[in-house]
C-alpha cells in the first residue's frame, strides 16, 4: 500500500515538473525571449531546470501536441515557425472563439473583475512609454494577459486552456511576420472593449474584439515568398 502511494506521488511530482517546465517555456515564447525555430535539446531543457531529460522531454512532447514546439526525427526539438497559413488559421481560429469568451465573461464579471482588468491596462500603458527590451517584454505579456483574464473570468477552462495556446501562437506568428509596434495589441482597443462591457452592450464589444484581431491580423506580412536554391541566392 505504501508503495502504491509513494509511486502515485512521484508520478503526480514528474506531471507537475514537466508542466511547470512547460509553462516557462511557454510564456518564454509569449514575451519573445525564446524566437521561432530555436533549438530546444533534452539535455539543456533538463539542465536549466535542474530535471531529468525524461521530465524535459514530457514537457517539450506537451508544448509539441499545443503546436509551440516542433519535434523533428533526429533533430530534436525547436521552437515552432508557423508557416503564413498556419498564422491565418490561428487568427480565423481567435476570430470564432474570442467573441463567445467575451459574451461569457461578461455573464460572469464582476466590478472586481473589471477594476483588476483596468489595472492590467494601467500597467501596459506605463510599460508602453518605457524603453529597452525588459519593458517591451513585459508590455506584450501584458497585452496577452488581457485576452486571457477574459478567457479565466468567463469560468471556462477548457476555454482558458485553449486561449494560452492561442495567445502563445500568436505571439510566435507576430515574432516572424509582425511589421510594427502594432502587433503587441492595441492598448487602446482593450479600454474601448472594457467600457463596451461596462454599458453592457455586448455587440459593441464583439465587434470590437473582432476589430482588434483583424488590426493585428493586418500588420502581418504573409506574403508567400518564392524559396530560392543557392545558386540563385548569392547570384548579383
Amino acid at each position: 500500500m505504501k508503495s502504491a502511494v509513494k509511486a502515485q506521488q512521484a508520478e503526480d511530482s514528474a506531471e507537475t515538473g514537466a508542466q511547470q517546465i512547460r509553462d516557462a517555456i511557454r510564456e518564454a515564447i509569449v514575451e519573445r525571449r525564446l524566437s521561432p525555430g530555436t533549438k530546444l535539446s533534452e539535455s539543456d531543457v533538463g539542465n536549466l531546470f535542474n530535471v531529468s531529460r525524461t521530465l524535459a522531454r514530457a514537457a517539450l512532447q506537451a508544448l509539441s501536441y499545443e503546436g509551440l514546439v516542433s519535434v523533428e526525427k533526429n533533430r530534436g526539438a525547436f521552437v515552432a515557425y508557423p508557416s503564413p497559413d498556419e498564422a491565418r488559421q490561428i487568427f480565423a481560429a481567435r476570430r470564432l472563439v474570442e467573441p463567445g469568451i467575451l459574451r461569457e465573461a461578461a455573464a460572469r464579471i464582476t466590478p472586481a473583475d473589471i477594476s483588476q482588468l483596468r489595472q492590467l491596462l494601467l500597467e501596459e500603458g506605463r510599460l508602453m512609454s518605457e524603453r529597452g527590451q525588459t519593458a517591451r517584454r513585459a508590455e506584450i505579456k501584458a497585452s496577452g494577459d488581457f485576452h486571457l483574464m477574459l478567457a479565466e473570468i468567463s469560468g471556462n477552462a477548457i476555454m482558458q486552456r485553449f486561449m494560452e495556446e492561442l495567445v502563445a501562437r500568436s505571439s510566435l506568428v507576430i515574432a516572424l511576420y509582425g511589421q510594427s509596434t502594432a502587433s503587441s495589441c492595441g492598448h487602446s482597443e482593450h479600454g474601448d472593449i472594457i467600457a463596451a462591457i461596462e454599458t453592457d452592450d455586448l455587440d459593441r464589444a464583439c465587434q470590437l474584439m473582432l476589430h482588434h484581431i483583424a488590426h493585428i491580423e493586418a500588420d502581418l506580412d504573409l506574403r508567400e515568398r518564392k524559396s530560392l536554391g543557392l545558386k540563385e541566392a548569392f547570384e548579383l
